[in-house]
C-alpha cells in the first residue's frame, strides 16, 4: 500500500488538453499544468522553458489578490498593463510553438 503511494506524482492528475486531443493542436495554455509543477520541484528555468508566462501569470494573481485587501494609486491601469503583457507573452509562445 505505502510502496503504491510513493508512485504516484502530481502528473497523474493533470487535466488533458481538449484541444490537443481533438484537434491534435496546442492550445494557449498547453504547459502550465507541468510548469507548476516544475515550479513546486524548484525548476525554475525548466517552468519557464515549459510555460513562459508562469512568472508573469503569478505576478498579476498576487497583485490582483493583494489589491482586493489593499487600494493602491493607479491600480486598474497596473492591472491592465500585467494583463497586457501576459496576453502578449502567451500568443508570442503560441505562435513559436506553431511555427516549430
Amino acid at each position: 500500500m505505502l510502496s503504491s503511494l510513493m508512485t504516484i506524482t502530481p502528473e497523474d492528475y493533470m487535466l488533458p488538453c481538449l484541444s490537443k486531443q481533438l484537434l491534435n493542436m496546442e492550445c494557449f495554455g498547453c504547459g502550465i499544468q507541468r510548469s507548476v509543477v516544475l515550479l513546486f520541484r524548484g525548476q525554475f528555468i525548466d517552468a519557464f522553458k515549459m510555460y513562459p508566462a508562469i512568472y508573469t501569470l503569478i505576478i498579476l494573481v498576487a497583485f490582483l489578490v493583494y489589491t482586493t485587501f489593499f487600494k493602491i494609486k493607479f491600480s486598474e491601469k497596473i492591472k491592465m498593463a500585467l494583463v497586457v503583457i501576459n496576453i502578449t507573452i502567451i500568443v508570442i509562445n503560441y505562435v513559436i510553438k506553431i511555427i516549430n
